[in-house]
């Protein structure tokens, strides 16, 4: 394993965030606190969905930044702190193998079908082959395998993969699939076009408060 530590839940969350904003909206990465809150907080392409505040969030960026996997930054003309990852730490990554790993880490366990679907947003895979190629390499990496296949349950035709950044292979539990008559929420959420506007209405949200921020400061000059 090439980390110190393993990654808690939240933290595999934030990582696999920042991950996917850095795909799927350039123009608003790094992230404000606010932002990398409200991502984690998503409904949609998230499994399980979670409610952080921001002092969770902030805390786990500091846990992120112990273990090397998230830094600081500062953009010109912005007053706030944002965050970025800093998966490099690990090694070097294609961007089909950050699609890939991002989508496990906010995901879970999940076929090679799903996940081709589910990584367009990040880079578009031309057939399974290619999904299959990604995780034989990370599963195959010279300084620590970053993925392995579950075993595959009783009743299922395929297999799942899993990331390895949370613990060893034998701690990760193979959740059955749901019922196809499951809440609307989770129908919801295979919709790529409901990620692509959850995704534009937060960026414009994060900017908001940002402007906000910085509206207040400068009033606060003049009183």
């Amino acid at each position: 394993m090439p980390l110190e530590q393993i990654l808690s839940d939240i933290e595999a969350r934030a990582l696999g965030c920042l991950l996917e904003k850095q795909a799927t909206t350039p123009d608003y990465y790094p992230l404000t606190l606010n932002a990398l809150a409200a991502a984690c907080n998503q409904k949609s392409n998230r499994d399980p969905i979670m409610r952080l505040d921001d002092s969770t969030v902030l805390r786990v960026t500091e846990d992120l930044q112990a273990k090397c996997l998230c830094g600081e930054h500062n953009t010109a003309g912005s007053r706030m702190v944002k965050y970025g990852h800093n998966i490099g730490r690990i090694g070097e990554f294609s961007d089909e193998e950050k699609a890939v790993l991002a989508v496990l880490l906010l995901r879970g366990p999940q076929t090679v079908g799903e996940l081709r679907g589910r990584t367009g947003r990040y880079h578009e895979f031309a057939e399974l082959a290619q999904v299959e190629a990604v995780l034989q390499s990370l599963a195959s990496r010279e300084d620590g395998a970053l993925v392995a296949r579950l075993p595959r349950l009783a009743g299922r035709k395929e297999g799942r993969y899993a990331h390895l950044l949370s613990g060893p292979i034998e701690a990760i539990a193979d959740a059955p699939d749901a019922p196809p008559d499951g809440p609307v929420e989770a129908v919801q959420a295979e919709d790529p076009r409901i990620a692509v506007l959850e995704e534009q209405v937060q960026a414009v949200q994060c900017e908001l408060t940002e402007l906000k921020a910085a509206f207040e400061s400068f009033r606060s000059k003049f009183e």
